[in-house]
C-alpha cells in the first residue's frame, strides 16, 4: 500500500535536521517511496528565520542544501484562496489556528498533499487534510 505524499511541517523538519531517530527512520521510509521531500515556502521561511536569528550559518548552509534537494512549494493565488476558505471555516467554528499553519495546510490541499506534523491538534481542524505524525 502506497503512503500518501505529505508536506513536512516546520516541527517535523526541525526534528529531522536534529536527526531525531524516530523521525529520521520514517523519513527514510518516505524517501524510499517518494524520492524527495516537499515543503511549503512558509516552512522554509520559519526554519530560515530561526537559523538566521541564532546566527547558525553552518546549519543554514545545510538547510539550503536540504531545500535544494527538496521541492519547495510557493504561495500561489490558488493557495491564498484556499487559505482564506480554511480561515473562514475555522473562524465560524471558533477553532482558529495561526496563519502559518493555515497557509501550510492550504499549500498541501491545493497541491494534493497531506501534512506530517507533531502539531496534529492544529492541522486536524482543517477539513479534508490528511495528517500524520512522524514523531509517533
Amino acid at each position: 500500500m502506497s503512503a500518501p505524499q505529505v508536506l513536512l511541517d516546520t516541527d517535523i523538519l526541525s526534528l529531522l535536521m536534529r536527526q531525531d531517530p524516530v523521525v529520521a527512520g520514517k523519513a527514510q521510509d518516505y524517501l524510499a517511496e517518494h524520492q524527495r521531500f516537499t515543503l511549503s515556502i512558509i516552512t522554509r521561511y520559519e526554519v530560515l528565520r530561526g537559523l538566521k536569528s541564532k546566527g547558525a550559518a553552518k546549519r543554514e548552509g545545510a538547510f539550503d542544501q536540504f531545500c535544494a534537494g527538496s521541492e519547495v512549494l510557493p504561495l500561489t493565488e490558488n493557495v491564498i484562496v484556499k487559505a482564506a476558505e480554511i480561515y473562514a471555516n475555522l473562524y465560524k467554528r471558533g477553532e482558529l489556528v495561526g496563519d502559518a499553519d493555515i497557509l501550510i495546510a492550504a499549500t498541501a490541499l491545493t497541491n494534493g498533499f497531506g501534512v506530517t506534523t507533531n502539531n496534529e491538534r492544529h492541522f486536524e481542524r482543517v477539513t479534508g487534510l490528511y495528517v500524520e505524525n512522524w514523531r509517533k
